[in-house]
């Protein structure tokens, strides 16, 4: 079962950097982006998450929260973080439970070989938990600056 925009997100509780637990019916009165990445340390996914991290400031004001999430290890995430400056915590999904509530999952080709990886999405979700605004098979260029306009319009209603 796929969430739709509009509906109420199913709460979770997950693994972070920084030893936290991240639990999203804590989080209730900020609004939260959350952002699927194929890999840790990879070109794409360092932009984004760089892109993220220089808009951080703007998404605090907005009453935001980060987070990015890929199946990598804490071990990994915490090297990532660190390298990056990411002023924002990245989750560990390894059983890929928060990849399939969001179904982010899908078939991708690499060098003519398929896999199943996971397809680079954001999720905006408001301060009630419900599900706003998602976007699937991101190009990395101007993606932050659109999710923080999104951010910020949802804020000021």
């Amino acid at each position: 079962m796929t969430i739709e925009v509009g509906q109420s997100v199913a709460d979770f509780t997950v693994q972070a950097t920084s030893g936290q637990q991240v639990q999203l019916s804590a989080l209730r009165g900020r609004q939260l982006v959350i952002y699927f990445y194929p890999k840790d340390s990879t070109p794409g996914c360092t932009t984004e998450g760089q892109d993220f991290r220089d808009l951080y400031a703007a998404f605090i004001a907005a009453n935001t929260l980060i987070f990015g999430v890929s199946r990598d290890s804490l071990k990994s995430h915490e090297n990532f973080r660190c390298k990056q400056a990411f002023p924002f915590e990245l989750i560990s999904d390894t059983d890929e439970a928060l990849c399939q509530q969001f179904a982010v999952i899908k078939l991708k080709k690499l060098y003519g070989k398929e896999y199943l990886g996971i397809d680079r999405s954001t999720f905006l979700i408001d301060s009630n938990g419900v599900l706003r605004q998602e976007w699937r098979g991101v190009k990395v260029p101007g993606h932050a600056a659109a999710v923080l306009q999104a951010a910020q319009a949802l804020h000021s209603q």
